[in-house]
């Protein structure tokens, strides 16, 4: 009984700014933002760091979180990731 988990992660770019995305997959995930593949705000901005993973149950759950944390400012995302 293998559950697909969602994954709602943070990442910093070489350029300082943050982007957040939703996943199944995080690896695969990083991999494709690292080879400039399926992303155009992450393309030419490598390397990346992750800065912080968050984990869904849910579609729905990830994807309404992943909208709360990109209505946040920068220095709120960071003070979220940062747990202060």
């Amino acid at each position: 009984n293998s559950r697909i988990m969602w994954y709602v992660y943070i990442i910093e770019c070489a350029d300082n700014t943050l982007y957040t995305g939703i996943t199944t997959n995080i690896n695969r995930r990083l991999s494709e933002h690292n080879s400039g593949k399926k992303c155009k705000y992450t393309r030419n901005r490598g390397p990346f760091k992750l800065k912080a993973l968050f984990v869904f149950e849910t579609r729905s759950l990830a994807s309404k979180e992943e909208y709360r944390i990109k209505q946040l400012s920068r220095l709120e995302k960071i003070k979220l990731y940062e747990g202060i």
